[in-house]
């Protein structure tokens, strides 16, 4: 997204992860298989990360629909209700313990890994459940009401190909109100508690619904597959579903969509906060000290990442001084930020030919890949602007993973809001971290590893796929790009970015740091632009800790690299090591790094 998400927005997928009901205690699987031999252990946990999986598709099902996975496409359950809580805690409780109970002894190999990643994704689950998340619902970056448009538009998971797929429309969307009063409760309770957001991400909210609501149901997003109805419905069908569209649009969803922005406009704003920080809610830095952890799948505190921020800012500034000696520009690194931002022969003429290049991009670059990739994914792959509706509050770029079933390709989302902005230099890294062989080959080859249990294909660990993206970054010479030293210090801008976003996002969270503080240091240190300064401070502000996975993950990826270069000498494959990292998943980085150190003492032997 320069947000660079994996399926649904942070906020929103941790919500409906959460949603499953649990069956009762009678229905646990026994947990005698604790002295069975070895194999038989690893295939009854097998045949319980089965039946976990079957029972979160159902119990969650957008997660099912953005899966590709058609049988609860009518079904949106309040996944904001105490009672959506309570139940997730007891089925994440109940699994925990019937995995736990069965326990590791002997397990090695994949068997292992799973074990290793469903146990620690449980208990994190467990320890979340302290802070209240669900008192934020809404900001900027996690609207519901614009996921709901997206996905009612007939532009996202949600199939429009059937008169069934139009049924379950009808039935999910009618279910919206329900979604949004709950938000609206959860946000009073918010302002009892005084965890609310700062006000500067939710005055932008109020455009984000402004732009969604419209007069006429024909004007909507909902519309959208009204207008784009197959041709071969049936009249009686056309029309019923015409009628049956313009009523739910008009006397439900509009409606509701009015009553939530009327209640952010007059209530709850004069109850936001001043404070851009998580240290200005209750027990918030304890709080953002967790989501550190989680983001970054390490121990590192918040203190700690600050400092490797700084160390690695000062370092990527050292490299594009060397850019600038090779250009032969004469001035500071603020003029050369400055020169880079502004010069117009790094500006697109017109949306189309951003796309153009972009679409070039991926023919130049797909020329190497075998050079560099012995695994690659099978999925289709597409390249779409940003629509309308969210450009103005979405980041460069964005990766939607392809549906499981083909239906859907993978989707590298290209922002053209505020063209100038967009600069030719940033297009190689963004396109390789994004697409092609960042996110598209990581995750997709992720969910084609059909011998992995499902919920680690259709899972994910942010700095595995976010290093990842990063990483893929570092290969553009090797791919045939960044030959233009200005296209190189693409690379390197966009390196120092996520470096910067560690110094920026604790010092947002664990420091003090003002809203205005962190967007003058980017500028300061960067060449991005104020309106994407602005934009990614207020990122970090709606989702704390999640920018901190980029950074910590491609070092991470790349201290193994060069390990095992290093031991391995001339028996280094790079298509080899691309490979490991690469065949199990998105992994935690300590399950990584003990997995290469394996590979690597294989190799030597």
């Amino acid at each position: 997204m320069t947000l660079r998400p994996l399926v649904l927005s942070v906020a929103l997928l941790t919500a409906l992860a959460g949603c499953a009901s649990a069956p009762s205690s009678a229905d646990a699987p026994a947990s005698t298989a604790a002295q069975a031999p070895v194999a038989d252990k690893a295939a009854r946990l097998e045949a319980l990360y089965a039946q976990y999986w079957e029972e979160t598709l159902k119990l969650n099902p957008i997660q099912a629909t953005f899966q590709g996975d058609p049988r609860y496409n009518d079904q949106l359950p309040d996944f904001l209700s105490a009672e959506s809580r309570q139940q997730a805690h007891d089925f994440n409780e109940r699994w925990l313990k019937t995995v736990q109970d069965i326990g590791p002894d002997g397990l090695d190999g994949q068997a292992l890994i799973s074990y290793e990643i469903f146990v620690r994704n449980a208990e994190q689950t467990r320890e979340s459940e302290q802070f209240p998340g669900w008192m934020l619902p809404i900001d900027q970056f996690n609207n519901i009401a614009g996921f709901a448009a997206q996905l009612g538009s007939g532009t996202s998971a949600q199939p429009f190909k059937t008169v069934k797929d139009y049924d379950n429309w009808l039935a999910r969307g009618a279910r919206l109100p329900v979604l949004f009063d709950s938000a609206i409760a959860n946000m009073r309770e918010g302002m009892q508690a005084g965890v609310v957001q700062p006000k500067a991400l939710m005055v932008k909210v109020i455009p984000q619904f402004d732009a969604l609501i419209k007069d006429k149901p024909e004007d909507t997003l909902f519309w959208g597959p009204i207008t784009n109805m197959p041709k071969e419905f049936s009249d009686a069908d056309k029309a019923r579903l015409t009628a049956a569209y313009r009523d739910m649009i008009g006397q439900q969803i509009l409606p509701a969509y009015r009553k939530v922005r009327s209640f952010i406009a007059n209530e709850y704003m004069p109850k936001t906060r001043a404070t851009p920080g998580m240290d200005g809610l209750p027990n918030g830095q304890a709080w953002y000290a967790f989501n550190a952890r989680n983001s970054t799948t390490t121990d590192k505190s918040p203190e700690q990442i600050h400092q490797i921020g700084l160390d690695e800012v000062a370092r990527i500034h050292g490299e594009i001084r060397k850019v600038m000696q090779q250009v032969g520009f004469k001035g500071s690194l603020q003029a050369f930020f400055k020169f880079m931002q502004t010069d117009k022969r790094f500006s697109f003429k017109s949306e189309d030919a951003l796309l153009a290049h972009y679409r070039g991009l991926e023919a130049k670059i797909g020329e190497k890949i075998p050079e560099q990739f012995s695994l690659i994914p099978k999925s289709p792959f597409e390249i779409r602007p940003v629509e309308p509706f969210r450009a103005k509050s979405a980041a460069g770029g964005q990766y939607y993973p392809p549906s499981e079933d083909g239906s859907r390709p993978g989707i590298f989302y290209v922002n053209t809001y505020d063209l100038p902005t967009r600069k030719t230099w940033d297009a190689e890294d963004l396109y390789l971290h994004e697409a092609i062989p960042g996110h598209h080959f990581q995750i997709a080859l992720q969910q084609e590893l059909t011998n992995l249990p499902a919920f680690r294909r259709f899972g994910g660990e942010t700095a595995f796929a976010e290093g990842w993206g990063l990483y893929a970054e570092s290969l553009g010479k090797d791919l045939g790009v960044y030959t233009d030293p200005y296209d190189y210090f693409g690379y390197l801008q966009n390196e120092l970015w996520r470096a910067i976003r560690l110094v920026v996002d604790t010092g947002l969270h664990s420091k003090g740091w003002s809203r205005e503080q962190v967007i003058k240091y980017m500028l300061d240190n960067s060449a991005e632009s104020e309106t994407q300064s602005t934009a990614e401070a207020e990122r970090y502000m709606a989702i704390p800790g999640q920018a901190l996975a980029y950074k910590i993950g491609e070092l991470k990826i790349q201290e193994l690299r060069d390990r095992a270069e290093q031991a391995l000498g001339d028996r280094f494959d790079v298509r080899e090591f691309h490979a490991e990292v690469l065949k199990d998943g998105a992994v935690p980085l300590s399950v990584l790094e003990a997995k290469i150190d394996r590979w690597i003492a294989a190799k030597k032997s």
